[in-house]
């Protein structure tokens, strides 16, 4: 039994270490055309055209929760990577909740 105890106890510390590990990874890379889309603000973008509407989601638990930077960090990348898809070359942050943020994407010429 106390054998038992031990391993139960072992897979419960290393599935902690393992999601407090995830926690600070971000799982999203930026692309090349992405990286190309810029983060602005609505004062900036005020003689650009929209394009369009982009929302992104991740996971914001993983086990356990995730830093905050992280996740946010990673809706951006994803919301740049889907706004170069529309054709834009400015981002505009609408709303930001958990693991779901959505943006106004803009074409500057």
């Amino acid at each position: 039994m106390q054998n038992t105890t031990r391993c139960l106890c072992h897979r419960r510390l290393g599935a902690l270490l393992l999601g407090l590990t995830l926690s600070g990874c971000t799982f999203v890379a930026l692309t090349e055309a992405g990286s190309k889309v810029a983060q602005s603000s609505a004062q900036d973008v005020t003689n650009c055209t929209l394009v369009g509407d982009v929302s992104s989601q991740t996971k914001d638990k993983v086990l356990v929760d995730r830093s905050t930077g992280k996740v946010k960090e990673e809706l951006i990348v994803l919301a740049r990577n889907r706004a170069a898809d529309l054709g834009a070359t400015d981002l505009v942050e609408t709303g930001v909740e958990g693991g779901s943020a959505t943006f106004k994407a803009y074409r500057c010429d």
